[in-house]
């Protein structure tokens, strides 16, 4: 499903930059947008959290489902 995938990816690009503040102390997001609190960065969070939210739900599909497509 298309929005799986999507999901995924951003969930990728959320750990990814997760890992860049663990390691690195350093936020992409932030640094690509202007700061944490600037609008963008904020949208692009809350889109990444959704994102997560929706992945849930493939840990609760059968089998099947998961690889129709």
């Amino acid at each position: 499903m298309v929005m799986d995938r999507i999901s995924m990816i951003l969930v990728i690009i959320g750990a990814l930059n997760w890992g860049s503040i663990g390691l690195f102390r350093f936020d992409i997001v932030a640094w690509i947008c202007g700061g944490q609190d600037a609008v963008v960065a904020r949208v692009i969070y809350t889109v990444v959290a959704l994102a997560g939210l929706w992945c849930i739900s493939l840990l609760f599909r059968r089998r099947e489902a998961r690889y129709e497509s």
